[in-house]
């Protein structure tokens, strides 16, 4: 034996010590009482061995898309192809995407894309997205023409989407992003090579053809990977025209010179058009005049987007309202264009996302917004969760001495990233999001979305993101810079806690609810930028925002706890006299709020959320002020400052008479040596906000709160405990202590997951 295997079998040794250790140790003694010891974290490479005891893989197809494509039914849910429901439990993934590179404090050797399929596959996944950019890599090929692709991208969205329909999921492409845009002198496009793209693929018509030239190369040329092209491929689930890119974002603004005049004389021939002639127009905003206009070059001036933020009076607001609806139009226009050419024109069958980016005003300009998602199939919007970061890297790294702070859901459930309105009928997905380091309460995110996503029928989350085979260690954010990852899902806390959500989540073991609000609005008031009853917070992006901004009492009718009551749908074009609202006299009090179905309750008095249905039972807390949770089957007693558990059926069964039930509790993380302290941060235009100061990253591996939690369940049929180390394999037993009722055990201090039987 090796020195480096004979410390393995070391390293596990103890590990099943310190697990047989806390559960022998078990007695009168009361989980407040106790503590437990913080453990190293050094999984083993998953075997895929056919004796691992949690394996989700079943609950895929055998191959994605054997049933057919997927498609949409009647309420906006998800369909196989032969119409089983469908929920997408997702990530984001860049392993696979182009050759590997080995880094000075990075990975020194590539990660299997096969194997990365089936590590996801195992913990629940369903659904990859990949991000990509297929315009020419001018810096590999500086005199590619405009109209060629980026063959490295293609042939990594080729190469996982084989990998991953063998594992039956599914694929999302993402094929175009205007921030990673670049441009060449000799394509000769107005307004220079050295202009951002933001906005230009909406109107530009040299830059549109491209776009469709790259699409038409990427999705009708033959997978050498598969032998069918991807158009023809179920696999491949969704399209997304373009990512994180709008007009009514404040990103219009860098819209200038040639551009923005071309722009401003399509806006002065829509105006021609609505009005019957420019003048009309003008006449119409009571002779509302900026000296930008131009109508004698054909042009009349676009306002800065901040006037569209801002209700605006007399003919000014008319004014706003043609330019809201100006810019509302053209991307309806282009992204009805792009699916007319992908479906009719190249022959594709998927399902289609038009965009998935917020606005300047959520209240104002988001309706307007999704309403231009409508010439699709799919609506999405990317929200991430988390709170004040800085630092000289912060939008990609953590390093000593960045300032942060750690923000809860379950004390701000205002911040819930699925608090969304949907369009009637129509599917939504969180196509990016997650709790993004250094946040310390990634283990409630799995919680909350398995959960709400189920109460809301969102129907899909995807997690961002992973360049990792399995799991992401502790490790430089780019393999040069001594830091810590910032972008990554792939921890204990978040990905060691997928399996009893994504299952809970996916199998429907959680209603969804009757809509607490049903809003009917006609396109006028969207483009008078009238507020909603009921308004989403402005969506959260740690690389853009200081802070996240949640609605308070004033932004509508409807209080804004009514997203965690049941769905909120908005449909457009219809009679606002006929919308409807629940009454939320006994579903939200101070601190309180209860779903519609009665299985949801999120307490931010004490900073707690429970689900209890009869498949699945839990709680997140924060458990200093509520550590006990009695529920209809199971009990759990909690001395950790922080966690969330989930008792899940495996077999379909409900909890009081199942034969294997899953028992999955996380805690809390940082790398081996993390240190921080208090500090009181400045955050532009607001008082300054207590936080922490990173004095060192630490290193790997990951070291994890131990677990202390006393679990109950109503199940006298269960005769045994068995530990699961993160592979789902058997790592020893805990003793059950039976009763004629129920059976009582202590969660072992060292694992995630105990499987009773």
């Amino acid at each position: 034996m090796t020195r480096r295997a004979a410390a393995r079998v070391l390293s596990a040794a103890l590990v099943l010590v310190a697990i047989l250790g806390a559960a022998a140790g078990a007695s009168a003694q009361t989980a407040s009482d106790r503590t437990a010891p913080s453990w190293r974290f050094e999984p083993a490479r998953d075997a895929f061995s056919a004796d691992a005891l949690l394996d989700l893989r079943e609950l895929n197809e055998k191959v994605a898309g054997e049933t057919g494509f997927v498609r949409v039914g009647p309420d906006g849910e998800f369909l196989r192809g032969d119409g089983a429901p469908l929920r997408f439990w997702a990530v984001n993934t860049d392993v696979g995407r182009s050759p590997f590179v080995a880094t000075p404090l990075g990975p020194k050797t590539a990660p299997d894309l096969a194997r990365h399929a089936r590590f996801l596959a195992k913990r629940g996944v369903n659904m990859v997205r990949l991000h990509r950019q297929l315009s020419p890599d001018l810096r590999a090929h500086p005199d590619a023409a405009i109209t060629d692709i980026d063959e490295v991208e293609r042939d990594g969205i080729w190469r996982t989407v084989a990998a991953m329909r063998k594992e039956g999921i599914y694929t999302t492409i993402s094929p175009y992003w205007a921030a990673a845009m670049k441009f060449s002198k000799a394509w000769g496009l107005p307004g220079g090579s050295e202009q951002p793209a933001w906005g230009l693929l909406f109107f530009d018509e040299t830059l549109q053809a491209a776009y469709r030239a790259w699409l038409k190369k990427l999705l009708t040329e033959k997978n050498p990977y598969t032998g069918i092209a991807l158009a023809q491929d179920p696999a491949v689930a969704i399209i997304q025209l373009q990512n994180e890119d709008s007009l009514l974002f404040w990103t219009v603004g860098a819209i200038k010179g040639a551009q923005r005049q071309a722009l401003e004389a399509l806006y002065a021939r829509f105006l021609a058009r609505k009005h019957g002639s420019v003048g009309n127009a003008v006449a119409a905003w009571k002779g509302d005049r900026t000296s930008a206009d131009a109508p004698g070059s054909g042009r009349l001036a676009l306002l800065e987007l901040w006037e569209l933020t801002q209700a605006g009076a007399g003919g000014h607001a008319a004014r706003l309202a043609d330019q809201t609806e100006f810019y509302a139009r053209t991307m309806h226009e282009f992204n009805r264009a792009t699916v007319d050419y992908l479906k009719r024109e190249l022959g594709v069958r998927q399902l289609v996302n038009a965009g998935n980016w917020k606005t300047a005003n959520s209240a104002r300009l988001n309706d307007a917004e999704r309403w231009s998602y409508t010439a699709a199939d799919v609506d999405a919007t990317n929200v991430y969760t988390g709170g004040v970061h800085q630092g000289s890297s912060s939008g990609w790294a953590l390093q000593n001495g960045d300032k942060f702070t750690s923000e809860s859901v379950l004390r701000q459930p205002g911040a819930l990233p699925i608090n969304l309105r949907q369009t009637l009928g129509r599917p939504m997905l969180v196509t990016e999001g997650g709790w993004i380091a250094p946040n310390g309460f990634g283990a409630e995110g799995p919680f909350l979305i398995a959960a709400y996503a189920s109460l809301s029928g969102i129907g899909g989350y995807y997690w961002f993101t992973t360049g990792d085979e399995g799991w992401a260690p502790p490790q430089s954010a780019n393999g040069y810079l001594p830091s810590q990852q910032k972008w990554s899902f792939a921890d204990p806390d978040v990905l060691g806690t997928f399996p009893a959500a994504a299952l809970a989540y996916r199998k429907a073991y959680l209603r969804r609810g009757a809509p607490a609000l049903t809003e009917n609005r006609s396109l006028q008031e969207l483009w008078d930028r009238r507020p909603p009853a009921l308004s989403e917070a402005t969506t959260f992006d740690p690389n853009r925002d200081a802070t996240r901004a949640v609605p308070g009492p004033g932004m509508g009718a409807v209080p804004g706890p009514a997203f965690l009551v049941g769905p909120a749908r908005v449909a457009f074009g219809a009679d606002p006299a006929r919308s409807s609202v629940m009454p939320f006299d006994k579903l939200i009090e101070p601190g309180l709020i209860r779903s519609n179905t009665g299985q949801i309750v999120m307490n931010a008095a004490q900073a707690y959320c429970t689900v209890d249905a009869p498949m699945v039972q839990g709680v997140a807390a924060h458990f200093a002020q509520a550590p006990v949770h009695q529920l209809s089957d199971v009990r759990f007693a909690s001395g950790n400052a922080f966690g969330a558990a989930l008792a899940v059926s495996l077999d379909g069964q409900p909890l009081n008479r199942a034969r294997r039930v899953l028992v999955q509790y996380g805690t809390q993380s940082r790398p081996t040596g993390w240190s921080q302290a208090p500090i009181q941060i400045a955050v532009k235009g607001q008082a300054p906000v207590a936080g922490m100061e990173i004095e060192s990253i630490g290193r790997a591996p990951w070291l994890v709160e131990g677990a202390v939690l006393d679990v109950a369940i109503r199940n006298p049929g269960l005769t045994t405990a068995t530990v699961l180390d993160m592979n789902g394999m058997a790592a020893g037993t805990v003793p059950l202590e039976r009763s004629a009722t129920q059976v009582d055990f202590r969660f072992p201090a060292a694992a995630i997951y105990v499987l009773l039987r």
